[in-house]
């Protein structure tokens, strides 16, 4: 069973919500820094930043196409990873005030975030259409089927929805990074430099938010962490089909493997904690053995 298999989270008794969160402050400190690091006049869009009338798909191989394709998919289910945050960190008058308080503190980056993946999903698109690879028709009708599609992640504790995130941001920027180094349209490479940039720092902030867990709640938050580790699939893998044969034909192209983020989630709680305890010991050796474990070869159909 993968976690879009399961039934979300039942909603949070309150006073448990609200003893795992960090702080309020924490979060907002977080935040802040998240938005001072990109200036207004490095930021793009998929309209006028990039040289369309360029860009030609017949300089791809069949994988990179392919590859183009995959990630156009999971890109443009943005409105589901959206909505993970505005159910499990709502904001409406059934939430304790200092809860709301903190919930609109998140809020603040999940748009920001959601813009900027929204702006990947417009451009992935928008690629495929003027380098000659789909018709807008064709492409909305594809997206529209996977994007119905439900997304669930199956968690109990605030910190396993960025601790999810960090790995799945970090394992995307790398995949990026490394299909850029070989593709052979400019445009596309102009693109992919883009996009990873966006999930590098996407990456950092989710980063941040786990150290910060780590920091206030230490050995409490190890087996939550754990746990998302222990049965940790990409967006989707359990819902598009077909996924993990597509995703092992691009991973041809450039190593497509979320286990590639694990070494930099074991950075962050050795840089969150200045003495590690014996459940965050245990916690890294487990992070480190799953870096091994080969990408699966079953799954849906």
């Amino acid at each position: 069973m993968t976690v879009e298999d399961r039934p979300a989270a039942a909603h949070h008794e309150p006073e448990r919500w609200r003893a795992e969160l960090i702080t309020t402050d924490q979060l907002g400190e977080a935040v802040d820094t998240f938005l001072a690091a990109l200036p207004p006049e490095r930021r793009w869009d998929a309209e006028r930043s990039l040289d369309w009338a360029s860009a030609d798909a017949d300089r791809l191989t069949d994988g990179q196409r392919s590859a183009v394709e995959f990630v156009t998919v999971i890109e443009d289910h943005l409105p589901g990873y959206f909505d993970i945050y505005h159910r499990h960190f709502p904001l409406d008058s059934r939430v304790d005030p200092a809860v709301f308080t903190h919930h609109r503190e998140l809020y603040h980056f999940t748009v920001r975030w959601a813009a900027e993946e929204d702006t990947h999903a417009r451009a992935l698109a928008r690629y495929q259409r003027a380098a000659g690879m789909r018709e807008r028709d064709a492409l909305r009708a594809d997206l529209t089927g996977y994007g119905r599609a439900p997304f669930t992640l199956p968690f109990e504790h605030p910190v396993q929805f960025f601790t999810y995130a960090l790995v799945q941001e970090k394992a995307t920027q790398i995949y990026y990074q490394q299909l850029r180094a070989d593709v052979a349209d400019p445009v596309l490479a102009d693109l992919l430099t883009r996009l990873s940039r966006d999930e590098a720092r996407h990456f950092t902030f989710f980063a941040d938010v786990v150290s910060r867990y780590l920091r206030v709640h230490g050995d409490r938050v190890a087996g939550p962490v754990r746990d998302v580790i222990a049965d940790f699939r990409m967006p989707l893998a359990g819902t598009v089909r077909g996924y993990w044969r597509w995703a092992l034909r691009i991973a041809d192209v450039a190593r497509y493997d979320h286990t590639d983020a694990y070494e930099h989630l074991i950075s962050v709680i050795d840089r969150a904690v200045d003495v590690r305890t014996d459940p965050l010991d245990e916690l890294v050796r487990f992070v480190d053995s799953c870096r091994t474990l080969a990408v699966p070869t079953g799954g849906p159909r």
